[in-house]
């Protein structure tokens, strides 16, 4: 079983095929079939660029995509701002409570980002409970709407994806580089800024491209608050609305400009990230120690403010759920009557939103441990083509993706729109990369040798695979999975594009809630989806034997 470059028509072969089949049929397909519409008239059927023309040459439309690209390169550089040094905070001092607060600090990250949207609606809103609170004091506050309230609720919603990136980055850093800092001077923020930042500058590039793809291709925050501020995912979320049943090729130019657009921003980011990449090993780890005099204070203030900040619109929303409302408006008392309402009108969609994901992720998992193979142990050129095809869906945005399959799919033989399955497979395609990643990076640690062992002992590949090395992967296989499950929980881009009412989820609920003005049954919803994305990590954290969550 030796590792060469040549492809072999044995078992591993025919999975490879197999697995390239899979994402031609359910992602280049849609994704050409998308590509198509936006270049050819259809009327004429014949090739034109005026679909592109009329994007570029209208302001309305060309300014949504500037906006979007200013709202995610601000959001961008406030989250490296604000998560880098809370992750050094947390790397070299000892925090009270430091334990309750990394779990707060994943609870913020892996929350739907809309939710956060519909929080802060109800507290910086025109009539939100701290605007009250200040207008009755004669302070005018801004409201939470346009530009600074998207780069806010983004901000506060991401910050934690470069804390995490950003704390399993420091833990590889020697503590004698540090020691070496001080001895020449070099130490507090000087040091953090001229020696820990660039040693983990690779993580944060890697992190601020996560943040920058997550906050361009966000529709559920500026829908809700944007307003008069559009945004690029927002606009093609209407133009496709508005499209259907007609001309959607327009819809469909737009979607190939945010899948060109996101393409360039990975690759340079792919670019400078190799030129800066060097490896790290820390032989001697850095040290936690006890912050003295004013900076214990200056720590624990900057930690728990930050971190209490971003939960905040979680434990409001959560405060919510209990009062009691009247027709639109929240009025005195406390009750479940929200709760009543969520699951008797609702409940089909809180069991849509444990039942899709459950079915993606067995498949996710299986086509993860799959694939991490391929990839790590049989690397030849078709393998190379499949770890390309698993990337691809971590650029494309979600309503892209969701365009992309519904008109792909919307009529025979592949008739699949409107079902159950359409959403699994979107699920699949979309979050599959995530625990490939873990899988791949927990299989390049396993020596080779044990399963030639299994071999040459009278075992089969596929024996050796699943009984051997799969039980040994586990703890990569589990830490992708429950990332990808929780995001799966929490999805909306893609699942407003595909879902109908027998499908609809939990997020989908949500929005349509708070877009009806219904935010008793909006936040009893929310809370119901913070509860599971809190029990999904509890469970990871006791599967995982109480490992830390990093990315």
């Amino acid at each position: 079983m030796k590792n060469n470059n040549k492809f072999r028509l044995d078992v591993w072969g025919f999975i490879t095929l197999f697995v390239i089949l899979l994402y031609v049929l359910f992602l280049l397909y849609p994704m050409g079939y998308l590509i198509r519409q936006s270049v050819f008239d259809a009327e004429t059927g014949k090739l034109t660029l005026a679909n592109f023309a009329k994007f570029f040459s209208k302001s309305y439309y060309f300014n949504t995509l500037f906006n979007s690209f200013k709202i995610s390169i601000a959001a961008t550089v406030l989250s490296l701002l604000i998560g880098t040094p809370l992750a050094y905070l947390f790397a070299v001092y000892k925090i009270r409570g430091k334990a309750f607060l990394s779990i707060l600090i994943v609870v913020a990250s892996m929350s739907a980002p809309f939710i956060g949207a519909y929080s802060w609606i109800l507290l910086l809103g025109r009539s939100g409970v701290i605007t009250t609170f200040f207008k009755n004091m004669g302070i005018a506050l801004p409201d939470i709407y346009g530009f600074g309230g998207i780069v806010l609720v983004m901000t506060l919603q991401l910050f934690p994806l470069v804390f995490l990136y950003a704390r399993g980055a420091l833990k590889n850093i020697d503590n004698s580089l540090i020691e070496a800092a001080g001895n020449l001077g070099c130490s507090g923020v000087k040091c953090f800024v001229k020696v820990v930042v660039p040693l983990i500058m690779p993580t944060l590039l890697a992190a601020g491209l996560l943040v920058f793809m997550r906050s361009f291709a966000d529709f559920g925050t500026p829908m809700l608050i944007g307003e008069g501020y559009r945004t690029f995912p927002v606009v093609l979320y209407n133009e496709f609305i508005n499209e259907v049943g007609g001309n959607d090729g327009f819809a469909a130019a737009i979607a190939v400009i945010a899948i060109v657009i996101t393409t360039v921003v990975f690759l340079i980011q792919k670019y400078v990230s190799n030129r800066k990449s060097f490896s790290l090993n820390a032989l001697h780890p850095m040290e936690v120690r006890e912050a003295k005099g004013a900076v214990r204070w200056m720590v624990h203030l900057f930690s728990y403010l930050v971190i209490g900040v971003a939960v905040l619109p979680q434990c409001y929303v959560i405060y919510t759920s209990f009062k009691n409302t009247e027709g639109k408006i929240f009025v005195d008392g406390y009750s479940l009557s929200s709760y009543a309402t969520a699951f008797g009108k609702l409940g089909k969609s809180i069991q849509n939103t444990i039942i899709i994901p459950i079915l993606a992720l067995v498949v996710i998992i299986l086509l993860a441990i799959l694939i991490a193979y391929l990839v790590v142990r049989r690397r030849n050129f078709l393998t190379n083509i499949t770890d390309i095809l698993s990337m691809i869906p971590y650029i494309v945005p979600g309503t892209v993706l969701g365009i992309a399959l519904l008109v792909g799919f919307n009529k025979p033989p592949l008739l699949i729109s409107g079902t159950m399955l359409i959403m699994v497979v979107a699920l699949v395609i979309r979050r599959l990369p995530y625990t490939i990643r873990s899988s791949v990076a927990i299989l390049q640690q396993i020596p080779m040798s044990i399963e030639e062992a299994a071999i040459s002992l009278g075992a089969t590949k596929m024996k050796a695979f699943f009984r051997i090395t799969v039980p040994m992967m586990q703890a990569g296989i589990v830490s992708g999975a429950i990332l990808s499950w929780v995001t799966m929980i929490s999805e909306l881009s893609t699942a407003i594009i595909l879902y109908t009412g027998r499908t609809k989820t939990l997020t989908v609920a949500i929005y349509t809630e708070v877009i009806r003005g219904n935010y008793g049954t909006a936040a009893a919803l929310s809370t119901i989806l913070t509860l599971l994305t809190v029990a999904s990590l509890l469970l990871f954290n006791k599967m995982n034997g109480g490992k830390e969550l990093s990315l």
